[in-house]
Order: structure tokens, then C-alpha cells, then sequence
């Protein structure tokens, strides 16, 4: 049997003096979306980002298909395990400009593609990333993140700053992309996006974790 895709063996993280995991012991199957569902203030968004170790557990185990975060090169790790922030982040400059500080050495070719997965056309590439609307730059971030090629995307509430068109476009983004083998680990507090989304769920609650 292969392992999951994130294994959480007796995780805790402490911040500020606060307990904001505590003994989490949980996996994340490694197929579809799964959305890690909760409060706000509940841990699932720290829970997030200790999948790419942008956070570090004070005790336990954190696995990547079996291996040990911990073990990994950061920045080797960060590409294959892409992260998709709650609000927009476009960089000064053009669309183009945008995605290749993902990656450098990036043809034209090559981020038409990116755009094209992530919904938006390829002749966005010479816009100002300024000038997009938040569900058009929230987008170009998705393709962003995909120039890298990354076998998984963490998205962290990444529809909150949204319109509801802009997030059911958003929504109907991440399904296309998990129907073409990415693994998607969203993170929601909204149970009707999560029924729309989710295959499978894991509820944060207070610091701890279920299957919901």
C-alpha cells in the first residue's frame, strides 16, 4: 500500500506561547481534493503550512509520501508542494514578469501553458499584473505556483478575497487540476464550498484533528 500523502504523527506547534496543534495524528490521502476544514483560529491553516515547512513543528513527525519534511531541501520540497496564499500576491511588473520569478529559465512556451491551466488566456502574459481583477490575479498566483510543475498545491482559504464568480471559477479550477493527478489540500472555513469541493476532509478543531 502506498503511503498518504501527509502523515502527521504526534504533532504539536507552539506560537507566541500557544498551544496551536496539539498530539495531531491524522493523514492526507494522496489523491483528489482534500479540504482541511474548521473555525478560524482553529489550526488548519498552520497545519498547512507545515506541509512545506512554512512552519516547524515543536515535537512529532511531519511525512511527504513517507519521508520526513524535515529530511527535505526546503526549496526542492517548495516546488514540488506549491502553496496558493489567501489574498492575491502579484509582484510589480507584468503577468510574465510574475512568473518567472517562480522560474527563470521559463520559455514563453512554457508559461502559456502555466496560464492556460490555470483558466486564463495566454495573451495575459504582457498585462500589468496590477490591473488584474483579485479572481484574475488570484489565478495568475495558481499559475505561478504551476510553472514549477508541483505534484501538490496547499491553498490557503484562496477564495475568501473572492466574488462568487470569481470563486466558483476558482473552485472549478482546482477539480480540473485535481481530474489531471495534482493533489489539492485547500483549506476552508465554508461547509457548502467544501460539499462542492472536497473528496475527502479533515476537521481542525481547537487544535486538534478528525476525519469529517
Amino acid at each position: 500500500m502506498n503511503p498518504p500523502l501527509f502523515a502527521f504523527e504526534h504533532v504539536s506547534l507552539e506560537l507566541g506561547g500557544r498551544r496551536v496543534l496539539d498530539d495531531v495524528t491524522a493523514e492526507i490521502p494522496d489523491d483528489g481534493v482534500t479540504c482541511l476544514v474548521g473555525a478560524s483560529g482553529s489550526g488548519k491553516s498552520t497545519l498547512l503550512r507545515l506541509c512545506n515547512r512554512l512552519e516547524v513543528p515543536t515535537s512529532g513527525v511531519v511525512r511527504f509520501r513517507g519521508r520526513d519534511v524535515a529530511s527535505l531541501d526546503p526549496l526542492r520540497h517548495r516546488r514540488q508542494v506549491g502553496m496558493v496564499f489567501q489574498r492575491p500576491t502579484p509582484f510589480p511588473g507584468s503577468v510574465r514578469e510574475n512568473l518567472l520569478v517562480a522560474r527563470p529559465d521559463a520559455t514563453d512556451d512554457v508559461l502559456r501553458a502555466a496560464l492556460e491551466r490555470a483558466a486564463l488566456p495566454a495573451a495575459f502574459l504582457d498585462r500589468v499584473a496590477d490591473d488584474l481583477s483579485g479572481g484574475e490575479a488570484q489565478r495568475m498566483c495558481v499559475a505561478r505556483t504551476l510553472v514549477t510543475e508541483p505534484e501538490v498545491l496547499l491553498m490557503d482559504e484562496p477564495t475568501s478575497a473572492l466574488d462568487p464568480v470569481a470563486t466558483a471559477e476558482l473552485e472549478a479550477l482546482a477539480r480540473q487540476l485535481a481530474a489531471d493527478g495534482v493533489r489539492i489540500v485547500w483549506v476552508s472555513h465554508d461547509p457548502e464550498q467544501v460539499a462542492r469541493i472536497a473528496d475527502h476532509r479533515l476537521v481542525v478543531d481547537a487544535g486538534r484533528v478528525r476525519v469529517g
